[in-house]
């Protein structure tokens, strides 16, 4: 016969131990000037920043038709202020400018660079006796005329050409006058896009 004990559950243990947490370090208030020292760190990395990126692209609306059907009217769009800086304007880049003889900022197309002959006739434009094939442009120009693109100089239409205050009115653009290359509209975001230079009589 198989004898079993009965066994009583251990008593609980009435003085458990207890182990002493080491307290939490009390937090220690920053003093005021490193706070300050932060603030102004920020604000100078953030102004720096915005230095850069406003050194390297310009912001600018376009206010007229002068550039129909490729820039419309109260288009926004970002220029490159660098983009010339080691490479010189070329035939068909659309770049913004001052104006030679006013205040105004302008955004037209170039045509001629310098030494360029530049003859338009019967609503044909033509660069070096060669015929420019512009799908880009609103309508063929009315008006006729010839010139030659003095050094330093550029020859510059807007794609609207019988609505545009561009070279044929007012003369010849002079290289320091040039504020960059158009790069994309920003806005409205349904128009948003990359600008289309128009690369011809390249080489």
């Amino acid at each position: 016969m198989s004898v079993v004990e009965r066994t009583n559950p251990p008593a609980p243990d009435l003085y458990p131990v207890v182990e002493q947490v080491p307290a939490e370090p009390v937090a220690q208030r920053r003093p005021t000037s490193a706070f300050v020292r932060e603030i102004l760190e920020t604000l100078l990395l953030t102004f720096f920043i915005f230095w850069i990126v406003n050194s390297l692209v310009g912001r600018y609306r376009i206010d007229g038709n002068s550039m129909n059907p490729t820039l419309l009217n109260g288009e926004y769009l970002i220029i490159s202020n660098f983009a010339y800086q080691l490479d010189e304007p070329e035939r068909g880049d659309i770049i913004v400018f001052r104006h030679p003889r006013s205040e105004l900022n302008l955004i037209k197309r170039v045509i001629g660079i310098p030494g360029d002959t530049i003859e338009i006739q019967d609503g044909i434009v033509r660069v070096n006796g060669v015929a420019l094939d512009e799908p880009y442009i609103q309508a063929p120009p009315t008006y006729n005329s010839s010139w030659v693109v003095p050094e330093g100089q550029f020859f510059v239409l807007g794609d609207n050409r019988n609505n545009s205050s561009d070279s044929h009115a007012w003369g010849f653009l002079p290289e320091d006058h040039i504020l960059g290359k158009a790069l994309v509209v920003y806005w409205p975001p349904s128009d948003w896009s990359k600008v289309p230079h128009y690369d011809h009589l390249s080489g």
